[in-house]
């Protein structure tokens, strides 16, 4: 199934994107004469495909997409996801394909910049070069809480240190940081996190039974942000007896697993 053609917006678009990216523009001044391209993509389906030629940038609109790489055997290494403001495609700037592949985790919608018009744009236009440093700028940030994330070496504390992202996230976005309905699935979860999508199902179960965190399917309702950040600085399982005592209490299908 296609995803819906691209329409052409009105260039009252720029402000929209630049908006997006964080850049506030003087309402008097004037802005290139440039309408935008918009891409609406349905839940599943691809914004671009790996090792296909990279002619354009992408701003995120509305929705969330994975990033991933499928190596020789199948298996695919998720590593990241993009919401509202974040930039897609910037492995065009330096090579001619993409470097991996993105899929549309709810329908969503991005504005394409064709290469040209991207480079025209930054060049003419100092407020949207500074909000493609910044969108650029919080990709290394992700890069390095997610390198942060695998530094632990219990799947829990990861699994931790990935719910507190997200709810710092969320707040950031003004939305509210305790609830979180996760897009992904738990192998999707797993994946990026560099541990069996088994094991983020255990996880989930031994952090709802300390309390920190309620669980059903791909709901998540965090009950003590406070507790979550904190068992999330250890790099291994921190409070061990306090811990094996709320895992070994804890009954079979007390928790809802999150869907696969």
């Amino acid at each position: 199934m296609n995803s819906i053609p691209m329409r052409e917006l009105h260039p009252g678009a720029v402000p929209e994107m630049l908006a997006l990216l964080g850049v506030c523009v003087d309402p008097g001044q004037k802005l290139p004469d440039m309408p935008l391209a918009e891409r609406r993509i349905r839940a599943g389906q691809s914004l671009f495909f790996e090792g296909a030629p990279a002619t354009s940038i992408y701003v995120v609109r509305a929705g969330t997409f994975k990033a991933f790489h499928t190596a020789e055997d199948g298996y695919e290494q998720v590593f990241g996801f993009a919401r509202r403001g974040d930039l897609l495609g910037c492995d065009a700037l330096s090579g001619d394909c993409h470097l991996m592949g993105t899929v549309a985790l709810e329908d969503a919608s991005v504005y394409v910049v064709a290469l040209p018009d991207f480079y025209a744009l930054a060049q003419s236009l100092p407020a949207f070069h500074r909000g493609v440093m910044r969108a650029v700028s919080g990709a290394m940030v992700d890069l390095t809480q997610l390198a942060d994330m695998m530094a632990a070496v219990a799947s829990e504390v990861r699994l931790a240190r990935f719910l507190v992202h997200l709810s710092r996230r969320m707040s950031t976005g003004g939305q509210p940081s305790t609830f979180l309905h996760l897009l992904m699935t738990r192998r999707d979860i797993g994946s990026y996190l560099g541990v069996a999508h088994e094991t983020i199902s255990r996880s989930f179960a031994a952090l709802a039974a300390l309390r920190l965190v309620k669980v059903n399917q791909r709901e998540v309702e965090i009950l003590d942000l406070a507790g979550l950040q904190g068992f999330a600085q250890g790099t291994r399982t921190p409070v061990k007896a306090s811990f094996g005592t709320a895992v070994a209490g804890l009954r079979p299908g007390r928790v809802l697993a999150l869907a696969a």
